[in-house]
């Protein structure tokens, strides 16, 4: 007879550079199955408690910041935690709705505010935690979706000039499952590039592509930000380094795979508050992390119901 998987826990161990450290840590132990235990996912910032998600009426509480990945902070001066980049790791967890994951992240390092984490970056995609999660864990189960009856339309405009034209725009419908269709545009002298997807999620399988698509980074921007004395930790492997050619002809791993990453981090930004997904259509030009942050904040009220 075959052993049901559930019925064990087990801990899975990643170590790889990230954006802001040359290498961090993240533990996730899969708790025993439990079906009178009701299903989280709770991480920690090196063993300290930071955040649950059965408690997501307290996710507001969270400071959130961007800068090239979503920053959570949580406490205050010496005490505070420091968490960045979940958006690489939560979807994940949406494999697994009826589940309970201790998730621990550090780095060999201190910030001066508090303890500071970071997701590693691996080779830029969530795919290596599935796959580990998944030989851990077992067969995906049924998502997890609510209902979010929300109808919003809103142009972006840029907050490091001042610019009165629109740069993107992001539109909210409600739908039977969750649909995204995100498009990519950069034309700004230095690099042509343009890039798009359409995903709708119905089942766990039409999460794989999208777990696969790797982050990526236009050439003069890691230029710049080499220069600056970031990125320190990350190579080719962590990631795709585009420039103006590589962008229409590089060897994707999945096709228009820059748009599909981005639709990966929109997913992270959604569902680290909670691991399931509002029943809506969302519609993004050159969406990022604080476009999602606005979305998120239109949909969580119905994910607390």
């Amino acid at each position: 007879m075959k052993k049901d998987s559930r019925k064990f826990s087990h801990e899975c161990e990643f170590n790889s550079a990230s954006l802001s450290y040359g290498k961090a840590n993240v533990k996730i132990e899969v708790q025993e199955y439990n079906p009178q235990l009701e299903p989280r996912v709770e991480w920690r910032v090196g063993g300290h408690p930071f955040y649950s998600t059965d408690c997501v009426k307290c996710f507001a509480d969270l400071k959130f910041s961007v800068a090239r990945t979503a920053i959570y902070e949580s406490g205050e001066s010496t005490n505070a935690l420091k968490l960045a980049s979940p958006e690489h790791l939560a979807p994940v967890f949406l494999m697994w709705p009826s589940r309970r994951f201790v998730v621990d992240v550090s780095c060999n390092e201190k910030s001066d505010n508090g303890f500071a984490a970071e997701i590693p970056l691996m080779d830029g995609s969530a795919l290596p935690f599935f796959l580990a999660l998944r030989r851990n864990v077992g067969v995906p189960e049924e998502l997890a979706f609510y209902d979010a009856p929300v109808h919003a339309e809103w142009d972006l405009f840029r907050t490091d000039r001042n610019d009165s034209k629109p740069y993107g725009s992001v539109k909210i419908t409600p739908s039977e499952t969750f649909e995204v269709e995100y498009v990519l545009e950069r034309n700004d002298g230095v690099c042509n590039f343009t890039s798009a997807a359409s995903v709708s999620i119905y089942s766990a399988e039409h999460l794989y592509n999208v777990f696969a698509a790797r982050t990526f980074i236009l050439k003069n921007e890691f230029d710049e930000a080499r220069k600056a004395g970031l990125l320190g930790g990350v190579d080719e492997s962590c990631g795709l380094l585009l420039d103006d050619s590589a962008a229409a002809n590089a060897s994707f791993r999945v096709a228009d795979e820059p748009a599909r990453h981005k639709i990966l981090d929109l997913l992270g930004d959604l569902c680290f508050a909670k691991p399931a997904l509002p029943k809506v259509r969302l519609e993004i030009i050159n969406g990022g992390h604080l476009s999602h942050r606005t979305i998120l904040e239109k949909v969580l009220p119905y994910a607390l119901q």
